[in-house]
């Protein structure tokens, strides 16, 4: 691949988020101190939650989110990276490693797609993510969440080399945090964050099952122990990304 991701990122950083923080590159330096109980605090608030919360604020918070994706999505794409639908059987990559060779060989990004994969919703038609993007590629119009799952694989998992498991899964995206603006921040954690702790720390976490898309907002503290989690290399070397 002769795309230099991390130039990139920040390119884009510098062009729609000036003045928003550390550069992407020093972001992946940065250590995770892993805090079990945490995620399983986040798990249970995200089970316990009711299915479905709108309000004008969050609904401009995921709107906004959809826009930022899109140009993500479009800046990979004009880079030179294909990103297409996988139509095959199973998953299209064996774990992050692959994921990272495969891209960085092929400069080709293959996603798993939402209609095979994903959680049941609220109600049919409620959730923001499953609106259709008006991206298609290979005959298949690609929903809002298949972007994210894009933006993410490219600019958390390629770029900061994390891996699949719940701390690579934090790592990526404390990482991708820095290439969105603040007001999206607490949706990456609801869609993002939040489901990877249910997941792996959850009261079903034993059936390896995709939980409930909801749609609502994690109180502020939670989103600032998440950051909290990391800390700068100039302060504490060293960091786990498993």
């Amino acid at each position: 691949m002769g795309v230099d991701l991390g130039n990139r990122a920040q390119a884009y950083i510098d062009r729609y988020l000036p003045g928003s923080g550390p550069g992407i590159a020093a972001l992946a330096t940065y250590r995770l101190s892993w805090d079990e109980q945490f995620c399983r605090r986040v798990a249970m608030y995200f089970e316990h939650a009711p299915p479905l919360s709108w309000d004008a604020r969050l609904a401009e918070r995921y709107a906004r989110f959809k826009r930022e994706n899109l140009r993500q999505y479009r800046m990979i794409v004009d880079s030179g990276i294909a990103v297409r639908p996988w139509l095959g059987t199973g998953q299209p990559y064996g774990g992050s490693a692959q994921l990272r060779q495969s891209v960085r060989a092929d400069s080709v990004l293959y996603v798993y797609l939402t209609t095979t994969a994903h959680g049941p919703g609220p109600a049919a038609g409620d959730h923001p993510m499953l609106e259709p993007s008006g991206v298609v590629v290979d005959g298949v119009e690609f929903r809002h969440n298949d972007l994210f799952r894009a933006v993410h694989d490219i600019f958390g998992h390629v770029l900061s080399r994390s891996g699949f498991g719940p701390r690579g899964e934090f790592m990526a995206a404390f990482c991708h945090l820095g290439m969105y603006s603040a007001a999206v921040h607490p949706v990456v954690f609801t869609e993002h964050v939040a489901q990877i702790c249910w997941y792996f720390y959850g009261p079903r976490a034993h059936e390896g099952r995709y939980p409930l898309q909801k749609v609502f907002e994690f109180p502020p503290d939670y989103l600032d122990r998440f950051r909290n989690l990391f800390t700068p290399p100039s302060r504490e070397p060293g960091r786990d990304t498993s």
